[in-house]
């Protein structure tokens, strides 16, 4: 599977069908998706990593494949997605750590990486993350992430805030 790039302590690399095990453990775990809709089934599962691979092949990126570096644990995942943004379709950063692996900064440390890169290999001028305003260590990541409150919207029963950052604003961000 193709490394993407590293960072102090993780590995960035495509996914391959030997990560669906997991990915299962997180994506079907009704505390770690508790801002989804449902956890996911199996063959969700599958079809996530068939969306993400995909993705690869169509716009030059999706979410990657998390490893620590010490042990090639696998942890979770971490990349840019396009999704629909309150009718928009843009470029979204998102991430899914395993909730072992929670509070120890390992979102905060991908999402930067993924932030640069994203500034570094496109020419998108934005890049965001939107999540369910009640899920505070999203937004938290989001503003580690040089990301700024820019507007919140309803998508069915639930309030969704939307976090972004522009190319100007990750330039001036550098030099500080």
């Amino acid at each position: 599977m193709k490394i993407i790039f590293e960072t102090e302590r993780l590995l960035v690399r495509e996914y391959g069908q030997s990560d669906f095990d997991g990915l299962k453990d997180i994506i079907c775990d009704p505390e770690t998706m508790k801002y989804y809709e449902k956890p996911y089934d199996e063959r969700g599962v599958q079809r996530w990593l068939d969306w993400c691979i995909r993705s690869y092949a169509e716009n030059g990126f999706g979410l990657w494949a998390l490893e620590l570096k010490k042990n090639g644990e696998f942890i979770g995942d971490c990349g840019i997605s396009l999704q629909n943004i309150n009718g928009e379709i843009l470029p979204e950063i998102g991430y899914h750590i395993n909730k072992k692996y929670w509070r120890r900064g390992y979102a905060k440390e991908a999402a930067r990486a993924v932030r640069d890169w994203f500034f570094e290999n496109t020419d998108h001028g934005a890049v965001y993350s939107y999540m369910n305003k009640e899920n505070l260590a999203s937004v938290a990541t989001a503003r580690a992430n040089g990301m700024k409150f820019v507007g919140e919207y309803t998508d069915g029963s639930e309030t969704l805030s939307i976090y972004s950052i522009s190319r100007v604003e990750h330039r001036t961000q550098e030099k500080v």
